[in-house]
């Protein structure tokens, strides 16, 4: 290839690697871009919402700390979408490698861990649908919410602070080269950390829905609940949970690996970074939608949201309810 034509549109990385940056300068801005406007607009909504729904479980503070969240998340997009598309100010970009980017990924994995918290309560509350557990008292949630909170704030400071060399025009250009030796340490640990968070969370997961499907089974079996339309709905309610953590967040954790190993020197071709490249910027983008997926959370799991998002009310299935109690707590029929 010929890299004296289109210069302007690709850059050196890794020794004579030269990637293209017309896609992560104009493809994934404008891509953010959708992710904000529509994000801000869902989060505006689930705000308004919330405000108007009272705590009265621990399912609902870890709705309105995801909520929180998802809104921090969203207000980080426009410094990443003029940044990458390189119409800010070089000042910008190290105001988003000191501060919004790591803002950036310290709420992604807060919304991570609070989805879990999310469904072990909804675990809890089937295996027990009447039992009483500590994590469900009100006071808990929001402690164990506190801890998460503090634990990530905990990991990101030092980033923010360790991030204390001179920024110049070039040095900017990779957040890297403004942290300090101890910087870049503390970095790589926090990554480790957090792939941990990530694995554990997933896993926890795994095992909570496995027993979720078997129990809905079994309660199907015992009641001989025939309508397909009402197990389709309970099934829907009860995995959207992990629905949404797996389209948003484990593509990029397992491209988030050969990436890595990719940039600190393995011998790998450049087509393969490149690819590797893209692969990693689509996950993130993946991610990052994140803040549009949860509200879909809010919809199908708390029926308090749908009526004071849309000012409708709606009616407790009499049905369901008698028949089988304990269907309708899984499906947040009954929050």
């Amino acid at each position: 290839m010929n890299r004296s034509i289109n210069a302007s549109n690709w850059t050196s990385f890794s020794g004579q690697c030269y990637r293209d940056t017309r896609t992560s300068h104009v493809v994934f801005p404008i891509l953010y871009s959708i992710l904000f406007l529509v994000g801000f607009l869902l989060n505006s909504l689930a705000v308004v919402a919330f405000f108007q729904i009272p705590t009265t479980s621990s399912f609902i503070v870890y709705l309105k700390n995801t909520l929180v969240s998802d809104s921090i998340m969203t207000l980080m997009l426009p410094f990443k979408i003029l940044t990458d598309s390189e119409l800010g100010l070089w000042q910008l970009k190290a105001f988003v490698c000191r501060f919004s980017a790591v803002v950036f990924y310290q709420t992604m994995y807060i919304s991570i861990v609070l989805l879990g918290l999310i469904s072990l309560d909804r675990f809890l509350k089937i295996i027990q649908p009447f039992g009483k557990f500590w994590l469900h008292n009100i006071t808990s949630a929001k402690v164990v919410s506190w801890f998460v909170w503090l634990f990530f704030f905990g990991l990101s400071l030092p980033n923010m602070i360790l991030s204390n060399r001179e920024s110049t025009p070039l040095s900017v250009r990779k957040c890297a080269l403004l942290k300090s030796d101890l910087g870049l340490k503390w970095h790589e640990a926090v990554n480790y950390i957090c792939q941990i968070v990530f694995y554990t969370v997933l896993i926890l997961m795994l095992l909570f829905y496995i027993i979720i499907a078997k129990k809905i089974y079994s309660s199907y079996k015992k009641t001989k609940i025939s309508e397909c339309k009402i197990k389709q709905r309970a099934k829907s309610k009860v995995f959207i949970i992990v629905a949404v953590f797996f389209i948003c967040f484990a593509p990029f954790h397992f491209v988030r690996v050969p990436y890595t190993l990719s940039q600190s020197g393995q011998n790998i071709g450049c087509t393969v970074q490149n690819q590797l490249f893209i692969a990693k910027e689509s996950t993130l983008w993946l991610a990052t939608a994140n803040i549009c997926m949860d509200p879909l959370i809010y919809i199908f799991l708390c029926r308090q949201f749908i009526e004071k998002a849309f000012c409708v009310k709606l009616q407790k299935s009499r049905y369901i309810t008698q028949e089988n109690p304990t269907l309708a707590l899984d499906t947040g029929i009954s929050t």
